[in-house]
């Protein structure tokens, strides 16, 4: 598989900001900066942070083992600057324990599916071509989309399409779902994206591009868990950078973006009581928003590369230590 096609979005970007935490000592004494990747993919990202900081150490997480292999190839010629962990990112903090890495400068975060994940059809993460329904993105572990729809109790299905693909039409679509997976149980996403397209009324059709994407988004959130990893990842990745050290994340849809935000939004507020006249330090805040709202993607980049169309970028800066 070629690795010329994969790339990275919002590169640049997130880069700048990245930049004033990596281009300065790391936060152990004669150390160089330590920047974490959380999502490695194909490792776009972090060749970029190894060549635009070339004092900084990288660490680099992923669960998808296909995705390390290749990674390890591309980041070969950065020698022991690069270590990759076969990790989810929630396990962030475990990882640097067992490196003896007690603060980070950076950390990235790219949600989401990797362009590989997408582009290799066996996968079964993507909507417009048949394959196995799998969507896990560690083959290692865990149940496959097919096993979600020909197991879960209706109600469960319903409220994973609501919850994680804000699905409208979730009742509609699970009665098919039972009906057919009593029929024969679901192997192949073919036969499931041409169900979805009959249980949807014309009306539903005509908006939102393929009118399977919601509940393809909502299956593989329920299949890898994301967004409970991700509620444990945010908080456990700012908790690891020493102060000016800095996050960047991107999100693909609403629930990521929401997350993150409210986990930033926490962590600059201030929390003191109303009415002291002198704010103590452990109700300042910790936290520095770098962007206003959500950044977007230009056009010109959208048009290059249209799946960084979705994408919602938000930065914070690390300015105080917690006060035990």
């Amino acid at each position: 598989m070629s690795q010329t096609r994969h790339v990275p979005v919002m590169l640049q970007r997130c880069l700048d900001l990245l930049a004033p935490a990596l281009q300065r000592p790391g936060q152990s004494a004669g150390t160089g900066p330590v920047v974490v990747d959380c999502t490695l993919g194909l490792g776009g990202h972090s060749e970029a942070l190894l060549t635009r900081f070339p004092e900084a150490r990288l660490i680099a997480l992923d669960r998808d083992t296909e995705a390390l292999r290749l990674s390890a190839e591309r980041l070969a010629p950065f020698g022991d600057r690069a270590t990759l962990v076969h990790a989810v990112y929630d396990e962030l903090p475990d990882v640097l324990d067992r490196l003896g890495v007690p603060r980070v400068d950076g950390v990235l975060f790219d949600l989401g599916v990797s362009s590989m994940q997408l582009d290799e059809a066996d996968r079964g993460f993507a909507y417009a071509q048949d394959a196995p329904l799998d969507m896990r993105m560690d083959q290692t572990t865990g149940v496959s989309a097919a096993e979600v729809l020909n197991t879960y109790a209706p109600g469960e299905l319903v409220r994973i399409l609501r919850a994680y693909g804000e699905e409208k039409q979730a009742k509609r679509i699970v009665s098919a779902i039972v009906r057919e997976r009593d029929r024969e149980p679901f192997a192949n996403s073919a036969r499931l994206v041409e169900l979805i397209r009959d249980a949807l009324p014309q009306a539903a059709k005509r908006t939102g591009g393929n009118p399977a994407k919601r509940t393809f988004q909502a299956l593989r959130i329920e299949v890898n868990g994301e967004l409970t990893v991700l509620e444990r990842a945010v908080p456990a990745a700012v908790a690891a950078l020493g102060v000016g050290g800095r996050i960047a994340v991107l999100s693909y849809h609403s629930l990521e973006d929401r997350l993150v935000k409210q986990v930033f939004a926490a962590g600059a507020a201030n929390t003191a009581p109303p009415g002291l006249p002198v704010v103590p330090e452990e109700y300042q805040p910790r936290l520095k928003l770098l962007t206003r709202g959500a950044e977007l993607p230009t056009e010109e980049e959208v048009a290059e590369n249209r799946r960084a169309a979705p994408a919602r970028l938000r930065a914070a800066e690390r300015i105080r230590e917690d006060v035990a």
